[in-house]
């Protein structure tokens, strides 16, 4: 069993792919086979596994959940009452809760177990800049 930490550093909403990091690590642990879960330290990001290939995938996945939960100043949010933190955190939270916050990848032959067009994600919800933690821990 190994474990370690990612530091994501977000610029706002959007998918922030970290693939390359996790595939340097588990070339440096030296595991060949075994099973990697990730896991977002946070409320209002989330972690997916999508298309690497085509930017305009990332950019459509983050206009529908915009569309699909819009900041508490659109007025088809007005009943939400958590809005101290700005009109983004609300929906950033509601978006987390819909989304996975954790992800099991296999490892296979010391690489992540992924498809040809597959990369791993950070799903920022919030307008500013943050710096996001995700646990990786490697069984094998």
């Amino acid at each position: 069993m190994q474990q370690t930490g990612f530091t994501i550093s977000t610029r706002g909403q959007g998918l922030y792919e970290f693939t390359d990091e996790i595939t340097a690590w588990l070339r440096d642990t030296g595991v060949q086979v075994g099973l990697l879960t990730l896991f977002v330290r946070h409320t209002s990001c989330s972690l997916l596994i999508q298309e690497n290939a085509d930017p305009e995938v990332q950019g459509d996945l983050r206009a529908f959940f915009g569309r699909l939960v819009p900041p508490t100043t659109d007025p088809s949010m007005s009943y939400l009452r958590h809005t101290y933190e700005g009109p983004d955190d609300m929906p950033a939270h509601i978006k987390a809760a819909m989304m996975p916050v954790s992800l099991s990848i296999p490892v296979v032959d010391g690489q992540p177990g992924l498809g040809t067009w597959q990369g791993v994600y950070l799903f920022e919800h919030r307008d500013a800049p943050h710096q996001r933690q995700v646990l990786g821990h490697l069984t094998s």
